[in-house]
């Protein structure tokens, strides 16, 4: 049995994705974002009350870069990962979690926006800051996919993989801050691999709930 801990439009997504493109049988928990992922309770499958979490083979297993990695070599035949001694198996690790560089912005400014919702709260400085350095993230993934002579339609050049799945769902939380228009590899890929049956199943029901404003309190925070 596999059981994904997973609250929507966060982290976990890439997992949720990643298991529906495997073709694997497993149950699905999710929270609401909110002080449920601080309970006590939730806090004895992840310390520090963050999701992904995925229960597999009588493991626990935290960190979606690393669940990521497990689960592409646990199913090799899916043809997701890049095992040792693939051509592609640096980039392929370059690109898994180059994914995490790009959500830490709009990690950041999803709090600026969302947790302080009065904009006396909100630092100019830092929007400013978190927004550009997103955007160098979208143009470092541009110049990836616009790179060689004829463009690429994945992120590697021996097709997709769990690279594209981890990039493409940074890229579906960044859109919010900063447009994908002005990069047209990027949208042109985004679209492509954003079309895929199981990216659309691991989206959110119409009537989810996303998250909670108590989740940012700065006093839950610290807790």
């Amino acid at each position: 049995m596999i059981t994904l801990h997973h609250a929507h439009e966060t982290r976990s997504m890439r997992t949720l994705w990643l298991l529906l493109e495997l073709g694997l049988e497993f149950h699905l928990t999710v929270y609401p974002f909110d002080k449920t992922l601080r309970s006590e309770m939730f806090r004895l499958l992840h310390p520090a009350g963050r999701v992904p979490v995925l229960e597999i083979d009588g493991e626990v297993l935290i960190e979606s870069g690393a669940i990521c990695e497990y689960l592409c070599e646990r199913f090799p035949d899916a043809g997701l990962g890049r095992m040792p001694g693939d051509i592609d198996r640096a980039d392929w690790l370059v690109w898994t979690h180059f994914a995490e560089t790009i959500t830490q912005h709009a990690a950041m400014l999803t709090l600026q926006y969302e947790g302080m919702r009065a904009p006396e709260m909100r630092s100019a400085v830092t929007i400013d800051l978190e927004t550009r350095r997103l955007a160098k993230c979208f143009e470092t993934v541009e110049n990836r996919l616009s790179g060689s002579l004829e463009g690429r339609d994945k992120i590697l050049p021996s097709g997709f993989s769990a690279a594209d799945i981890n990039v493409a769902q940074a890229i579906y939380m960044g859109r919010y801050f900063v447009r994908i228009e002005p990069y047209p590899a990027l949208q042109r890929w985004y679209e492509d691999v954003t079309a895929r049956p199981a990216f659309k199943a691991a989206l959110p029901p119409a009537d989810a709930r996303m998250y909670s404003r108590d989740f940012y309190d700065l006093e839950l925070l610290a807790s």
